[in-house]
C-alpha cells in the first residue's frame, strides 16, 4: 500500500514538473499555464486594478459648474511623449516590459501590469509562432488598461495592438479596440479613434449579429470623447444619445446623461435638458450624487414663473433629508436663487448664508454663493459689503487666473477706489458741516453726543457686572455641587475665581514667589491715571470742539477733495458701473457746490451723454445748451454739433502735445517728482480724451521711479482699468502681469 502511494505521489511531481514546460503543446500543459494564469497571476492583477479604479471614482471631484468630463480621469497636462502615433499603428512585438522596468510598483496600476507582464513571462506558450494559453489575450488587455490609467498612451496602444494583430478572434477583440480608440483619444489622434470605432459601430454592427449592449455603450462612450475633443457637439450629443439607450453601466450612463443634459443647457434648450436631467433621477442605481446635481440642474433651467414654487418643495425636501448633507451648499444655494428670482431678496440672503455656513462646503460653490451676495448688495448701492463679498471670492478661489474670477478682481479693485471716495466725501462733509456751525450749535451738538456715549458706557458697564454677579452665584454653588468636575472647564466659576482672587491678593506681579508679605501688588496708579485721562477727554466737549478746523485753507482744501471725489465719483458710475441714476446725483450735486472752472465742460458733457441715454430730453436740452453757449470754441461743442464728423483742435491738441513733450524729457532728465506734480495740475484741463491715457501713463511711470513697487503697481492698474481699450491701457496690463509674475 506504502509502496502504490509512492509510486503515484511521483508520479503525480513528474506530471507537474512536465506541465510546467511552456515549449510543450500538450493538453496537460496548455490547461495547467491557462489555469495558473486565470487564477493566480491574473486574478490578483485584476483584483489590483478594480482597487485603482475605484480609487480614482472615490477620490475624483467632478465640477458641477462646468461642463463634466465624460471619462472621470483628471491626467497630468505635462505628458512627455517622444513621438505622436500615426494612425494608431504599432508592431506590438515588444508590448511586455522587462523585468528591470517593472521592478517597483508604486500605485494599483503598476501591480496590475506586475502582474500582467508576469503571466506573459511566465506562461506564454508561443509555440511556432502561435500562442496555445488562451489567457494571454487578457494578459495583454490588462497591461494596456493598467498602462492607460498610468498616463503611458504609447506603450498602452503597442499592447492593444499586439491583441488586436495576434487574437482576431478573441472575444475581448471589440473591447480592446475600444481601449485602443481611447488612448488615442488621449494623445489627440482622434481621428484615427473616429474611423475605427464608427467601423465596430456602424459598419460591422450592421454587417454581423449585434454587439452587447456593453459594448455598444463603451463604444458610443468613447466615440462621444472623440468628438467633444474635437468640438463636434452635435455629433457628441448623437453618440451619447446612443450611448445611454441601455444602462450596463448605470454609473458611467448617468455620467454621460448629465454631460447631454448640460450640452443642450448651453445651447439654451431648457426643455431638452431638463427632461434628460429627470432620466437620471429616475434612473434606479445612478450615483446619489448625479441624482442630486440633476435635481439641481432642473432648478437652474426652469424658467422664472410660478410652477418654481414646486422646484422650491422639492428642494426642501431634498434639504431635510439627513442622507443629502454633503449637498447643502448647492441644495441651500439653488434654493437662495429662486428666492431671487421671485425677488425675495432677504430669503435668498438667508439661504446663500446657509449655503455657506454648510459643513464641508465645497470651495468653488462658496466662490458663487459669495459672488451673488456681493451681486446682490451691489445692485442695493452698499457698496461696502458688497466689496467685503468680492473680497471673499478673490480669498476662497482656488484657481485665480479663471476668467470670471478676474472678473470679480476688476469688480473689486473698481470698488475700492469708489469705496475711498466715498469715505472721503462722507468725512469730509461731516467736517465742514460742524465747521459751518456756530459755537453755541457745536456745543449743543456734542453734549448730545457725549450724553448718548455715556449711556451706552454705562450700559455696557451694567452688563459686566451682571455677568459678574451671575458669576459669583453660580461659583458659590458649584463649589458644593460639583461632584468633582474640574473647575476650569467652567468659564463663570473661572471668572468668579479670578475676582476672588484679586480682592484677596490684588494685582501680583508674575514672578516667583508671590505670596510672600514683602511681595508688593502691581503699581496700577499709572494705569488708572491713564485710563481716567482717556475717558475724561471721551467725555469733554471742549477737546471735540478744538479738533473742528477754522483754518480757511484747511477748510478750502477739504472742500476741494470732496469736490474731486465727487467728480470722480460721478465718472465712476458712469463709465465703470454704468449706474447713471447715481452719476447724476453726483454730477449734479458737485454743480451746486462750485466746482473747478476746468471741471465744468466735463460735467456738463457727461450728464448730456447721459440724459441722452436715458431719453431725458429736457434735461439733454439744457445740457447741450449750456455747452453750446458757454464753450462754443471746444471739441465737445463740434461732436455736439456734427456728430457724424472727425473733430479738429488743431490748437489745444497742437498746445497739449507740446506740453506732453516737455513732460516727457523732463522724464527722460530723471525729474520725475516734478512730472507727477505738473501732470496732477494739467490733468483737469486737458480736453482732448485722447491724450489723458498718455499722460496717466506717464505718470505712473514716474511714480515707479522714485516710489516702491506697490506704488508703481497700484498705479499702472489704474490706467489699465480706466483707460484698458486704449494703448495706453492695454501697455499698462502687460506691466501688471510682468509685475505679479
Amino acid at each position: 500500500m506504502k509502496y502504490s502511494q509512492k509510486i503515484i505521489g511521483i508520479a503525480v511531481i513528474f506530471t507537474m514538473v512536465f506541465a510546467c514546460s511552456t515549449k510543450k503543446d500538450t493538453v496537460i500543459n496548455r490547461n495547467y499555464h491557462a489555469l495558473t494564469t486565470k487564477f493566480n497571476v491574473l486574478f490578483n492583477g485584476k483584483e489590483a486594478f478594480k482597487i485603482g479604479l475605484k480609487a480614482i471614482n472615490e477620490t475624483y471631484e467632478d465640477n458641477f459648474w462646468k461642463q463634466l468630463p465624460i471619462e472621470p480621469l483628471a491626467f497630468k497636462e505635462e505628458v512627455l511623449l517622444t513621438e505622436k502615433p500615426k494612425s494608431g499603428q504599432f508592431s506590438g512585438f515588444d508590448a511586455a516590459p522587462s523585468k528591470k522596468e517593472t521592478a517597483k510598483a508604486t500605485s494599483p496600476f503598476d501591480r496590475a501590469e506586475e502582474k500582467a507582464v508576469k503571466a506573459i513571462q511566465k506562461h506564454s506558450m508561443n509555440i511556432f509562432e502561435k500562442e496555445r494559453n488562451r489567457q494571454i489575450d487578457d494578459a495583454y488587455l490588462l497591461l494596456g488598461k493598467a498602462r492607460y490609467y498610468s498616463q503611458r498612451f504609447i506603450p498602452a496602444i503597442e499592447a492593444f495592438n499586439y491583441v488586436i494583430e495576434n487574437y482576431p478572434d478573441a472575444s475581448l477583440i471589440n473591447e480592446t479596440k475600444i481601449w485602443r480608440a481611447k488612448a488615442n483619444i488621449r494623445l489627440d489622434n482622434e481621428r484615427f479613434a473616429i474611423e475605427s470605432l464608427k467601423y465596430l459601430l456602424v459598419i460591422k454592427d450592421s454587417l454581423e449579429a449585434d454587439l452587447p449592449h456593453q459594448i455598444k455603450e463603451r463604444g458610443y462612450t468613447a466615440l462621444a470623447m472623440a468628438y467633444v475633443q474635437t468640438d463636434s457637439l452635435q455629433k457628441a450629443k448623437e453618440s451619447l444619445i446612443n450611448a445611454t439607450r441601455t444602462s450596463e453601466n448605470p454609473t458611467q450612463v448617468a455620467r454621460n446623461l448629465f454631460v447631454l443634459g448640460q450640452m443642450y443647457a448651453s445651447e439654451s434648450k431648457p426643455d431638452s435638458a431638463s427632461t434628460v436631467f429627470k432620466r437620471i433621477v429616475n434612473l434606479r442605481k445612478a450615483p446619489h450624487k448625479f441624482k442630486i446635481h440633476a435635481q439641481i440642474a432642473i432648478a437652474k433651467n426652469f424658467p422664472k414663473d410660478s410652477s418654481s414654487a414646486a422646484l422650491q418643495k422639492t428642494l426642501r425636501k431634498l434639504i431635510k433629508n439627513r442622507d443629502n448633507r454633503a449637498y447643502l451648499d448647492a441644495l441651500y444655494y439653488q434654493v437662495g436663487v429662486l428666492e431671487e428670482n421671485k425677488d425675495s431678496i432677504s430669503l435668498a440672503v438667508e439661504n446663500y448664508n446657509k449655503s455657506l455656513r454648510a459643513q464641508n462646503a465645497n470651495p468653488t460653490q462658496n466662490t458663487y454663493t459669495y459672488e451673488r451676495l456681493g451681486n446682490l448688495y451691489f445692485k442695493k448701492n452698499a457698496f461696502q459689503l458688497a466689496s467685503a463679498y468680492y473680497d471673499s471670492v478673490l480669498q476662497v478661489a482656488e484657481n485665480k487666473t479663471a476668467l470670471r474670477i478676474r472678473r470679480v478682481k476688476r469688480k473689486f479693485k473698481n470698488l475700492a477706489a469708489l469705496i475711498a471716495y466715498e469715505e472721503t466725501i462722507k468725512t469730509n462733509d461731516s467736517i465742514l458741516k460742524l465747521a459751518a456751525m456756530s459755537v453755541e450749535a457745536q456745543e449743543g451738538y456734542f453734549q448730545e453726543y457725549v450724553a448718548a456715549l455715556k449711556k451706552k458706557d454705562e450700559a455696557v458697564a451694567q452688563q459686566k457686572l451682571n455677568q459678574l454677579a451671575f458669576g459669583s452665584s453660580f461659583g458659590s454653588s458649584l463649589q458644593s455641587t460639583s461632584n468633582g468636575e474640574w473647575y476650569f472647564y467652567n468659564g463663570q466659576s473661572l471668572s468668579f475665581g479670578k475676582t476672588t482672587f484679586q480682592k484677596t491678593w490684588n494685582n501680583r506681579a508674575l514672578e516667583d514667589n508671590w505670596r510672600w508679605a514683602s511681595k508688593r501688588a502691581m503699581n496700577t496708579s499709572t494705569t488708572n491715571s491713564v485710563k481716567e485721562t482717556v475717558a475724561s477727554k471721551r467725555y469733554d466737549v471742549p477737546s471735540y470742539i478744538a479738533r473742528i478746523p477754522t483754518d480757511t485753507i484747511i477748510i478750502d482744501s477739504l472742500k476741494t477733495e470732496r469736490n474731486q471725489g465727487l467728480y470722480e465719483l460721478g465718472l465712476i458710475y458712469k463709465q465703470q458701473f454704468v449706474n447713471l441714476p447715481l452719476s447724476i446725483e453726483k454730477l449734479e450735486r458737485l454743480l451746486t457746490l462750485n466746482p473747478l472752472e476746468n471741471q465744468l465742460l466735463s460735467i456738463y458733457y457727461n450728464l448730456y451723454q447721459i440724459y441722452s441715454t436715458l431719453k431725458n430730453k429736457p434735461k439733454e436740452t439744457y445740457y447741450k445748451n449750456k455747452i453750446l453757449a458757454d464753450y462754443a470754441e471746444t471739441k465737445f461743442a463740434q461732436i455736439i454739433q456734427s456728430p457724424n464728423q472727425k473733430v479738429t483742435s488743431k490748437k489745444s491738441l497742437s498746445e497739449t502735445e507740446k506740453s506732453y513733450k516737455e513732460l516727457y524729457y523732463q522724464y527722460k532728465d530723471a525729474q520725475f517728482e516734478e512730472v507727477v506734480q505738473k501732470i496732477d495740475g494739467l490733468l483737469p484741463k486737458i480736453q482732448n480724451p485722447i491724450l489723458i491715457p498718455k499722460f496717466e501713463l506717464l505718470k505712473a511711470y514716474s511714480l515707479g521711479k522714485y516710489k516702491n513697487k506697490e506704488a508703481y503697481l497700484n498705479a499702472m492698474e489704474f490706467v489699465a482699468l480706466r483707460y484698458g481699450n486704449s494703448e495706453e491701457g492695454k501697455k499698462a496690463k502687460q506691466i501688471v502681469a510682468q509685475l505679479r509674475k
